[in-house]
């Protein structure tokens, strides 16, 4: 299962960008799923940033990222999206999205990805 992201680009500190996840390669076999959001910043590993419940909608999010970006799904959930303000530097890198399993344990976001990874977006925050 491979999941395409889309939408990034160039933007200034500050700015805003707002990603797009096409989710229609999931099966009804894979309903349980969530959708989670990655990005690998340049000589970094990759990183699980947010993820969402398909069933109840449920959001978690990185402590990187708390309170700036904000993941959402279409009302078909057929699109995820990831709402990013507030950008950083740092938070330049390419964004994959993923099925995944996810949540919040002791405190801590966690995102396990499932299948391969499909074709990320680049997200360049810069002035």
């Amino acid at each position: 299962v491979q999941l395409q992201a889309s939408g990034g680009g160039s933007v200034q500190p500050g700015g805003s960008v707002k990603l797009s996840c096409s989710v229609s390669p999931l099966g009804l076999d894979l309903d349980y799923l969530a959708i989670g959001w990655f990005r690998q910043a340049p000589e970094k590993e990759r990183e699980g940033i947010s993820c969402i419940s398909r069933n109840d909608g449920r959001a978690y999010y990185a402590d990187s990222v708390k309170g700036r970006f904000t993941i959402s799904s279409d009302n078909a959930k057929t699109t995820v999206y990831l709402q990013m303000n507030s950008l950083k530097p740092e938070d330049t890198g390419v964004y994959y999205c993923a099925a995944v399993t996810c949540g919040s344990y002791a405190g801590s976001f966690f995102s396990n990805p499932y299948g391969n990874w499909g074709r990320g977006t680049l997200v360049t925050v810069s002035s």
